[in-house]
Parts: C-alpha cells; sequence; structure tokens
C-alpha cells in the first residue's frame, strides 16, 4: 500500500533540494576562488582557460540561484527558457569583452 504524499513530505523534498543546491552553490565558490592565481605568493598573470573556467562557474550558479532560490525551477517553462537565454547571453557577452 502507498502512502499519500503529505506536506511535510513535500516540504522535506524542497528542504533537501535547497540544501544540496546551497552545497553546490558553496562548492564552485571554493572551485573559484582556488583558481584564482594569487595563492602562490608569485604576481597574478592573466590566464584565459582559468577565465573562461571562472564564467562558465558563474553562469552555472546564477542558473542554479535563479532555478532554486528564486523557484523558476516550478515557474511556467517558458520564463524557465528566458532566464536561461538571458544568462547565456549576458555571460557570453562578459566573455566576449574580456577577451576582447
Amino acid at each position: 500500500m502507498s502512502r499519500p504524499a503529505t506536506a511535510t513530505s513535500a516540504t522535506g523534498t524542497g528542504k533537501r533540494t535547497i540544501t544540496v543546491a546551497w552545497l553546490a552553490l558553496s562548492a564552485i565558490t571554493v572551485i573559484s576562488w582556488w583558481l584564482a592565481p594569487g595563492h602562490s605568493g608569485d604576481p597574478p598573470v592573466p590566464s584565459i582557460p582559468i577565465t573562461v573556467a571562472v564564467v562558465v562557474l558563474g553562469f552555472v550558479k546564477c542558473r542554479m540561484i535563479i532555478r532554486y532560490f528564486m523557484e523558476v525551477r516550478t515557474a511556467p517553462r517558458w520564463l524557465g527558457r528566458s532566464t536561461d537565454a538571458w544568462l547565456l547571453v549576458l555571460w557570453t557577452a562578459i566573455l566576449v569583452i574580456y577577451l576582447w
């Protein structure tokens, strides 16, 4: 016999999802910090691969924040696609401006 879904079980799942998203965001922040070139004591040297990695991580973080903390994952599909397109244009422009 299956158990009916209750408000408690739905809330527990939502809290778990938010917790996993928060842990992923924290891990991405640590990875971005680790990629920064100023930790060795040597003068920092610009690096295109590191910059691209940090920009991609920034895109992923923004998408996760919009999806999980602004509740776009449960919003209409057009809103999710619109925010994804906006993020793609924004982060691509940032990367192009840096590389130019």
